[in-house]
This record gives C-alpha cells, sequence and structure tokens, in this order.
C-alpha cells in the first residue's frame, strides 16, 4: 500500500512523537470526522514509534471490539508496515501481533473494551504504551485500567475517536484537559483526508443532517437534540405507492400490547423499497388490548397473498416470534435493536432514497413528525414515545441493508517525502 499524499493534519498525527510540536507530550488524541485518515495515520504512527523506542517491550491495540479492531486498525496497517521494511505475525487465536526490524521486536496485545467487565482483562500486564481506537465508544473503567498498565519509563497513550455528546466523561477529563494531561490534541475534519475525491465529500456532506452533520462531518461533539429525522417534515417525502409490480415483500415489526404494535408491509422495485402499508394498533385509543394470535391475525391480513423474503420482529418479543413460527407460513427474523447507529443507518436510507414511506402509512407520517431526542439526558438517547413505527423502520434497515457502524480509511495519498 503505497501512499503518495498526506494532509498536515495526518502527518502531524504520523511525526507527533519526534517533531518540535509532540516531543515531551505524554499523549496525542486525534478526534474528530469519520473518513478523516486519523486512524490509519495514528496506528502507523504507533508501531513506528514502539520499533523506534522500545525492543522486546509489550503494547496494547485497544478497539471497542476484536472484530472491529482487526478490520479498521490492524488490517488496513499489516500491509504499510510491510512496505516499510517491517515483518509482522498476527496470531488472531492469542490476541496478538509481533513486529520485528533487523534485530528489533516488539509485542502488541490485542484488547477489546467493550463494557465494564473488560477492566479485569487487561490488568496484570506491564506495557510500554497503548493505543485506544474509539475510545468514546469504551468504558472509562477499562481505559484507565489499561493506562495504569503503562508504567515503562517513556510510555506513551495514543487516543483516537469519533465525537460523541460534551457531557463525555473522555471529552471533559481528556480533550478538555488536554494540556493538564500533557496530551497533543489534533482535531480533524473530513477535508483533512485528501484520498477522498470531490464526489466522495459531496456524498459525505449530503448525507447528514443537524447534529449527525455536525458530529460526522465536522467531528465536533454536540448533543443531538430535536427531531430526529427533521428533513422527513416535508409531504412531499410520502408519495404514493407507485403503480408497479413490486419484485418482493418484507414485513417489519414493532411488538406490543399495551404499547402500540406497528407492522410495516415494505415492496421493493427498482432497487428501492417502499413502504406501502402499515397495521398499527394503540391498545389504549382503541381502549381494548389485543393478543398475540389477534396481531398475527392482523400481520396475515396485512400481508394478504402475497409471499414476503422475511418479517422482522422487535428482539424482545419472544412470545409474538414464537405464535409467527409456530403458524409456519412466514419467517420470522429477530431485529438489530441497537437504535443510535440504526437511527443513523435509516436516515441514510431516506436521504438517499433506498427507502420511501408511502401516504398510505398514515401512523408512520404521524411519528415522523413527533419522534424526538431527549434533550435533558446525559447521554445521547431517544424518548420512548411515538416511537412504534419508528422501530420497525429501523429494524427494516438494518436487516435489509446491513450494520455500517465503523468507519475507517484504508489508504490515503500523501505530498511529503515516502515515509
Amino acid at each position: 500500500m503505497r501512499i503518495s499524499r498526506i494532509s498536515d493534519k495526518q502527518w502531524q498525527a504520523f511525526s507527533w512523537w519526534f517533531s518540535d510540536n509532540g516531543r515531551g507530550r505524554d499523549a496525542i488524541i486525534c478526534d474528530g470526522a469519520v473518513r478523516s485518515g486519523k486512524t490509519l495515520f495514528l496506528s502507523l504512527s504507533f508501531a513506528v514509534w514502539a520499533m523506534t523506542m522500545f525492543s522486546n517491550g509489550a503494547f496494547a491495540f485497544c478497539g471497542k471490539t476484536l472484530s472491529a479492531l482487526t478490520r479498521n486498525v490492524i488490517t488496513p496497517l499489516l500491509p504499510m508496515l510491510k512496505e516499510l521494511g517491517y515483518t509482522a505475525e498476527l496470531c488472531q487465536s492469542r490476541n496478538r501481533l509481533v513486529i520485528r526490524h533487523g534485530s528489533t521486536e516488539n509485542l502488541f496485545y490485542l484488547f477489546s473494551g467493550k463494557d465494564e467487565g473488560s477492566a479485569p482483562l487487561i490488568q496484570g500486564v506491564t506495557l510500554s504504551g497503548v493505543l485506544f481506537d474509539e475510545v468514546a465508544l469504551m468504558p472509562r473503567s477499562f481505559v484507565e485500567q489499561a493506562l495504569a498498565r503503562c508504567s515503562v519509563a517513556g510510555s506513551r497513550f495514543f487516543f483516537n475517536c469519533n465525537p460523541e455528546f460534551p457531557a463525555h466523561w473522555f471529552y471533559r477529563e481528556w480533550i478538555q484537559r488536554c494540556d493538564e494531561k500533557n496530551a497533543l490534541y489534533l482535531h480533524f475534519a473530513m477535508r483533512d483526508n485528501p484520498s477522498l475525491t470531490d464526489e466522495l465529500l459531496h456524498r459525505y456532506e449530503t448525507m447528514y443532517s443537524g447534529a449527525f452533520y455536525r458530529r460526522f462531518v465536522l467531528g465536533e461533539w454536540v448533543s443531538v437534540s430535536g427531531a430526529v429525522y427533521p428533513f422527513m417534515d416535508d409531504s412531499s417525502m410520502f408519495p404514493p405507492v407507485p403503480d408497479v409490480l413490486f419484485q418482493s415483500y418484507c414485513v417489519s415489526c414493532d411488538y406490543g400490547t399495551v404499547n402500540p404494535a406497528s407492522f410495516g408491509l415494505w415492496g421493493s422495485y427498482s432497487g428501492v423499497w417502499y413502504r406501502i402499508s402499515e397495521y398499527y394498533y394503540d391498545a389504549r385509543r382503541e381502549y381494548q388490548s389485543r393478543t398475540d394470535e389477534e396481531h398475527y391475525e392482523g400481520l396475515v391480513r396485512l400481508v394478504g397473498d402475497r409471499e414476503v423474503e422475511a418479517v422482522i420482529v422487535d428482539p424482545s418479543a419472544a412470545s409474538f416470534i414464537e405464535v409467527i413460527n409456530r403458524h409456519g407460513r412466514f419467517s420470522a427474523v429477530k431485529a438489530d435493536n441497537n437504535v443510535l447507529d440504526g437511527i443513523r443507518r435509516t436516515s441514510s436510507a431516506l436521504k438517499d432514497g433506498e427507502i420511501v414511506i408511502c401516504n398510505t402509512c398514515e401512523d408512520a407520517i404521524r411519528e415522523f413528525s413527533l419522534y424526538r431526542f431527549d434533550e435533558n439526558s446525559s447521554h445521547d438517547s431517544v424518548l420512548k414515545k411515538n416511537d412504534h413505527a419508528m422501530d420497525d423502520i429501523r429494524y427494516f434497515v438494518t436487516y435489509m441493508f446491513g450494520r455500517d457502524d465503523d468507519f475507517c480509511c484504508l489508504s490515503a495519498d500523501r505530498s511529503k517525502e515516502e515515509i
């Protein structure tokens, strides 16, 4: 993997430990926009720093999950190390990477910091340095335990993350106090990556709006507040059902007994999925609850004589999933219920025209106008009301289009001399 162009900000992330700007610092923090190249250049900097300053040392690459760490950091890093003359041996079964150059050899452990139970996994090891990929997604207990492991003289910390909400502990403790922590802070915008063409920049800049635009494109730590889908307040976003022969069908379900149950019928035509009809039953509004079997009857009426690919169901609705499977007509699939990731993906799908909500879906249209983020929460969350059609739409998107919650830059060009 040859790098021919690099931005000033990317070069700073790579060279900080031997440059006048960063020499003498204990840590570096790279935050900001997605697709800005910060992950690639910080991980390369970490490996080259370790191989230059230490031999027979132990280090740690830390990620939210081992699979994300391998995919977003280790896999892009290996060919770059090879091109620079290093040899690297990855042993995934033991979660470790050995890097060699001449007589110098260092061991890099791979750790997952996914939850509060992760902190004990890193106890006991002595480290000469640690890199945290997406540190804002890790619990504070894990991060602080990893930092405490760096007791070797000359050890340093490498932090990388996309922004979260401004009350986040890492933002308050490290970014706002970077001088106290003796850390070099580099903030990245998407345009700090010269490998992105004008067409790709335009694509990403139009993909998001509101707080998500400020976070993902500008790289700002801002609160997510107000309408979840503000662009859906335009009636043109809800066209009539197209007069076409749909190629396939699918149903998404948010199940409720006391709370509303919302089922959406989707039809696919020419690469676009249309939500063409819905079943929405609010027990409070109707003053009468329905059983699982009655909701199943509503599902059957919604589908009619169509053949559906799958019925995607709220994963907590075990009894309703059992009813669907017992009848044997439909294939029930448990939905992915990661709320914020699903909202981001749904927002993109709506903007890109991958999905269309037809004007026949009156309760979904009503919820789009009412669905709100919780402005009083200390972390990103949505208000748990007017969200039932919103949930079934989100279930459909994450099932049909898959998860896209990791961002990485696999290559970039640079204008300075070869590293």
